[in-house]
């Protein structure tokens, strides 16, 4: 399993120091999608040129023009992109198409309610992501009811590649892994810790994983 962090920060300079802290013990970096609005895709290319060995994950969360939005994207540094995975069947496979051509990594996104979320993973994975991001976003994580135990029940039914992105900790993270996800995706227990390093560091041990290495991480299977 990969670790992501998501830069969930509203500037370039501020996703610029919380990437410098934490680089050492994460295998992704994610411009959140707030960070790419504020501040356009040559964001993407400025998190690349300060670490090359890390995968940059741009969560672009594309709705349309799924071709065209991850094109921008990839031609920028970007080596993941997402698409939603509620958008239309031709939205996701101009984006796998752009991702066959840049040799990068196209990811759906989950994040939006669907009354068969096991079976929409199912389809999109059919559709040629590389892998599907099981999401709970952050006012979905924000009810009183909400448990990170549904992301990974669906992760293990649907039998395709996943992440898990919502309330991954370092209280859950090891559950993350057992369930087999190949990418826990961690926001808000890394940026809005005191010392950023220090928790990615800790979720990384929490999870058994290996150190970062220097050569870049290979996620996926198409």
């Amino acid at each position: 399993m990969k670790l992501q962090v998501a830069l969930d920060v509203p500037t370039l300079d501020e996703a610029l120091a919380l990437a410098r802290k934490v680089a050492d013990y994460v295998d992704i970096l994610e411009l959140g999608t707030p960070l790419i609005k504020a501040e356009g895709v040559s964001a993407i290319g400025a998190i690349k040129s300060a670490h090359p060995n890390r995968l940059v994950f741009a969560d672009l969360k594309t709705a349309d023009a799924g071709e065209l939005e991850a094109d921008l994207a990839f031609a920028v540094g970007a080596d993941l992109v997402t698409v939603m995975g509620t958008a239309d069947d031709d939205t996701i496979k101009g984006a796998v198409e752009a991702g066959k051509k840049a040799g990068r990594k196209v990811v759906a996104d989950m994040i939006t309610v669907v009354d068969d979320r096991v079976r929409r993973i199912q389809e999109v994975s059919q559709l040629g992501v590389d892998f599907v991001e099981i999401h709970a976003g952050l006012d979905e994580q924000a009810r009183p009811d909400y448990s990170i135990e549904s992301l990974l029940v669906d992760g293990r039914e649907a039998g395709v590649p996943f992440s898990i992105a919502g309330g991954v900790s370092v209280s859950t993270i090891a559950s993350v892994k057992e369930a087999g996800a190949e990418i826990a995706v961690v926001g808000g227990s890394i940026y809005s810790a005191d010392d950023p390093a220090a928790a990615a560091k800790a979720l990384r041990e929490a999870a058994d994983l290996p150190p970062v290495g220097e050569e870049l991480p290979t996620v996926g299977a198409r």
